[in-house]
């Protein structure tokens, strides 16, 4: 498991009557939509491989997650922005391996992803987890999107179907 990251949301002891709301890790009702790039595909492939486990461990239905390609990452916002429209996904998940080189550019196309995705999970009210790994070395890259859970992806995954869960509880709380 990723460092800092805890498995499943506990409330905090002592704060009374306050109430405390999280996500579960029970996606066995959710519609998860995972759009990764064929950019670094040997990268994308292992980041895919590791989300989908999660998502299964989750109880995520494998009939319920949809894996879409696009040719590179800067790409990932404009179909998961589309996938929004329809409003069948309950959190979405962008996977991409951007590795830095000698000029600017792979800085600007994480910044836009980064913002993209933001954009798009305010404007749509979706949980839309970023799980795009940014290295400055392929050696770097490789190590956070290998199967398993220390990898990027597992860490998404945990992260979409909690949030996925959480939005669901927040949503039935508002009246009318």
């Amino acid at each position: 498991m990723m460092k800092g990251f805890e498995d499943r949301f506990q409330p905090v002891e002592g704060l009374g009557r306050i109430r405390q709301i999280g996500g579960s890790v029970d996606g066995s009702d959710l519609k998860i939509g995972i759009c990764t790039s064929r950019y670094n595909r040997p990268l994308t492939e292992g980041l895919v491989r590791s989300t989908v486990e999660a998502l299964l461990e989750r109880a995520v239905p494998m009939n319920c997650i949809t894996v879409v390609w696009v040719p590179g990452a800067y790409e990932i916002p404009s179909a998961i922005e589309v996938m929004a429209e329809s409003g069948d996904y309950d959190a979405f998940i962008a996977l991409a391996a951007i590795i830095w080189g000698e000029t600017a550019h792979a800085e600007l196309i994480a910044g836009e992803v980064t913002r993209g995705l933001g954009e798009i999970s305010r404007r749509h009210r979706v949980p839309v987890i970023d799980g795009v790994v940014t290295a400055y070395t392929e050696g770097q890259a490789r190590a956070r999107c290998l199967s398993g859970r220390s990898s990027r992806g597992w860490y998404a995954a945990a992260a979409a179907v909690e949030m996925g869960t959480l939005v669901r509880k927040i949503t039935a709380m508002q009246p009318g």
